[in-house]
């Protein structure tokens, strides 16, 4: 299996395109088209871990950090991040992020340790705006469930628990081919009319290419009718944090002081996190007045 198969698979169920803007998310270096020889799953792709990849002969690291988060210029070695994509370019390991993509996902990051702490019905902390689109779509009355069957298996019509969600209303449509087209039905410099049906979907906003390639492929005129709409709701199945409810009185009850300080001792543990030193500073005066 080639490396961009492998990300294919992960994309199935968690969409790259829902990170935030300003992340760096999908495959930061490495060929896709290498086959897989093992996959290293961490947090931060450092150069200890490109290291722990070389030697048990994984080539594809999968992370949540991306390593590459800005720009580089150069490739020399001088800091943190050259050095982890220097040794990875060098023995050939490519390195995969999906941080806030992660995040994002109802059933991601959050849904994980909301689940572990037993909480109850969830809910988005921050749902994403600007997210949900509306399309509208004009479409001979003989080809409008081929057309919405092309639009749920490209991902329209998804809101939250539902999917093939749409809305039908029937009317007559017009249109008058000129010279240069070649019409489904009609004839050219005559007036047609025609049954039809507006069909409407809602869809997330980084669905909709693969969602217009479909609604065309499938619809038999020409030229095709649509309008796509930007929507004002707020997607709450996608966006950063969530919460939840403990389900009963008792279980928080059962929650004793020991629970959150073991809680703490293990997940926030100096040999469990990394401490970041930011500006114009040396390695060696750092360490030594640490």
């Amino acid at each position: 299996m080639t490396i961009q198969k492998v990300i294919a698979e992960i994309e199935k169920h968690i969409a790259i395109s829902q990170a935030e803007d300003f992340d760096n998310v999908g495959l930061l270096c490495g060929l896709p088209e290498r086959n897989v020889s093992g996959i290293l799953v961490c947090h931060d792709a450092l150069e200890n871990v490109v290291d722990e990849a070389i030697h048990r002969n994984c080539n594809l690291v999968v992370c949540f950090h991306p390593i590459i988060f800005s720009g580089l210029k150069s490739l020399t070695g001088k800091n943190y991040v050259e050095r982890a994509v220097l040794k990875a370019l060098e023995n050939k390991v490519a390195i995969y992020a999906i941080h806030t993509a992660f995040d994002n996902d109802f059933y991601g990051v959050n849904a994980g340790i909301c689940n572990l702490l037993g909480l109850k019905n969830l809910k988005i902390l921050q749902p994403k705006k600007n997210n949900l689109k509306q399309l509208n779509v004009y479409v001979p009355k003989d080809y409008s469930e081929n057309v919405k069957e092309a639009l749920f298996s490209a991902g329209a019509g998804n809101i939250g628990f539902y999917d093939e969600c749409s809305f039908k209303i029937e009317g007559k449509g017009t249109f008058r081919p000129i010279e240069g087209s070649n019409p489904f039905s009609g004839t050219q410099n005559i007036r047609e009319n025609a049954e039809e049906d507006m069909i409407s979907v809602i869809f997330e906003s980084f669905k909709q290419n693969q969602i217009v390639s479909a609604m065309k492929s499938a619809h038999p005129y020409e030229e095709v009718a649509h309008q796509i709409y930007q929507l004002e709701n707020e997607n709450q199945y996608s966006g950063l944090g969530m919460y939840g409810e403990f389900e009963t009185e008792s279980t928080i009850k059962n929650v004793q002081l020991a629970d959150v300080q073991d809680m703490y001792k293990k997940y926030y543990a100096p040999d469990n996190a990394y401490l970041v030193i930011v500006g114009d500073v040396k390695f060696k005066g750092t360490a030594e007045n640490r």
